[in-house]
């Protein structure tokens, strides 16, 4: 009986103490909107910055989404890891450099089907310099700075 009480206050703290690994990523917003309310779905559609509009919109993450268009936010909320943005939306720069840092929603970039966000179009054009390596490095340090974001 002893042993089972024990058990039970171990697993106890457990839940309680132990902080689970993020199940999703902390999303980067600017009053409550997403990539400063574009249209995420938009970047893969349209290859190019389209402003989201307030009355197409979808929280996701804790951040509002807004979309262009009904279409968009549908396919959105049926699959938003597929649009998201890398590193919660944060600059993908910044993270492969070890920090977090805003971002300008028309300095963006998809590779591999994935959405990158840069603080400027003059850091975007760094970041492209060495893509592969940048996305290596900020896979590496994103876990650490999600977890103090």
């Amino acid at each position: 009986m002893r042993s089972i009480a024990q058990a039970a206050a171990i697993l106890f703290a457990v839940l309680v103490f132990v902080s689970p690994a993020h199940a999703v990523d902390p999303v980067f917003n600017t009053d409550g909107k997403a990539i400063r309310g574009y249209d995420p779905v938009a970047y893969f559609t349209q290859e190019k910055a389209v402003a989201g509009s307030p009355s197409h919109s979808f929280d996701y993450q804790g951040a509002t989404w807004q979309f262009s268009s009904s279409e968009n936010k549908e396919m959105f909320a049926a699959n938003p890891e597929k649009y998201a943005p890398a590193y919660g939306g944060y600059c993908a720069w910044a993270v492969a450099n070890n920090y977090t840092a805003t971002i300008d929603p028309k300095a963006w970039s998809i590779r591999d089907g994935k959405l990158y966000l840069n603080y400027s179009k003059v850091v975007r054009a760094r970041w492209a310099l060495d893509k592969s390596g940048n996305i290596e490095a900020a896979d590496q340090n994103w876990p650490g700075l999600r977890d103090k974001s």
